[in-house]
């Protein structure tokens, strides 16, 4: 019996003399030394894309802070964002651009080739700016593809208590021709065609609105933002030199509408005394006759200034033109047409 005491015993000796096993503090420090290398790298990669993106978006060119907290609002929504044509963009070939130096002030502007988009000369194009009714291009683009011109539109209240230029003959709670109204909207710049149109086609100008922000992101529109129908409100309603060259092309090229904008006047049936409504175009080089014009609009509130895009051919050249907060639409657009017609021919 003492025998076998002493041999457990003596095998608890041996047990107590092996060496300790390694502690699970010291495998923790190894794991939190990858952690931490880890991170470290995380964080490195993360700076470098954060160079890359600075560099990037220094390369595409000067952008306004409202433009890019209006692209962050459609990330946001999951809206896709087209990356716009060069249309605007590109510049055309060395032997035709020109070289013009304007006396009166003039913030944005662009003469371009409406054929190719190509741009014969601007100044600061990028810069998102209020546009006023140029905003009914877009308001315009919208209807059409919504909506049928043999439509019956509803005049409402609002539509009638309307600020700002105006048809100023619509008849309250009665359906008028939406032909009459787009011819409306577009010649004489009505706020008040604009609002009945714009609850025609979506119930609310609210709902009209959203149609138009993301036609203007299907575009690749990048400054541009709409906030009013008929740019009546300058808050958030924006677009620049570049974006109005595109969007007054796809103006144009609506047969319906490049009919519209190309008109001088319009006489067209109405349900008012007489049955006719007489509407007459803003457009300075319409009402001049400014050889070979045929379209698009003006615009004006205190902050936009005057606005105007403009398009005019001669044989087979076709220029338009963009001003925006022009000290004088008609001098500034004669002036950049005439030097871009002498470079074509």
């Amino acid at each position: 019996m003492s025998g076998l005491l002493q041999g457990g015993q003596a095998r608890r000796g041996r047990l107590r003399r092996r060496p300790p096993r390694p502690t699970r503090p010291a495998r923790r420090g190894g794991r939190r030394g990858l952690r931490a290398a880890g991170f470290v790298l995380l964080a490195v990669l993360a700076t470098l894309a954060v160079l890359l993106a600075l560099l990037d978006s220094r390369a595409s060119g000067p952008t306004s802070v409202r433009f890019r907290s209006a692209a962050k609002k459609g990330s946001a929504a999951g809206q896709p964002v087209t990356s716009r044509s060069q249309y605007g963009v590109k510049p055309a070939p060395p032997s035709e651009r020109v070289n013009v130096r304007l006396k009166l002030p003039l913030r944005s502007g662009l003469l371009f080739d409406v054929h190719t988009g190509e741009v014969l000369w601007q100044r600061h194009p990028d810069d998102a700016l209020p546009i006023a009714s140029l905003t009914k291009l877009m308001t315009a683009l919208i209807v059409v593809a919504h909506s049928a011109p043999t439509d019956r539109v509803l005049i409402t209240p609002a539509a009638v208590h309307f600020t700002g230029s105006g048809v100023g003959l619509l008849p309250a709670h009665k359906r008028v021709p939406e032909l009459a109204l787009l011819y409306g909207l577009l010649l004489p710049s009505g706020n008040d065609a604009a609002i009945a149109l714009a609850q025609h086609v979506a119930g609310t100008t609210s709902r009209f609105i959203a149609m138009m922000n993301a036609r203007a992101r299907q575009l690749g529109l990048g400054c541009t933002r709409f906030n009013t129908v008929s740019g009546i409100v300058d808050y958030d309603n924006h677009s620049c030199a570049a974006d109005l060259a595109l969007i007054a092309h796809e103006v144009v090229e609506q047969p319906l509408l490049g009919r519209i904008v190309g008109s001088r006047s319009a006489i067209v049936p109405f349900p008012i005394k007489g049955g006719k409504l007489y509407l007459y175009s803003n457009n300075p080089l319409l009402i001049t006759g400014y050889p070979g014009t045929d379209g698009v609009k003006t615009g004006y509130t205190t902050a936009s200034g005057q606005c105007l895009v403009a398009m005019a051919r001669r044989g087979r050249a076709w220029l338009g033109v963009v001003l925006l907060h022009s000290g004088n639409t008609m001098n500034q657009a004669e002036t950049l047409l005439n030097a871009g017609f002498a470079k074509l021919h």
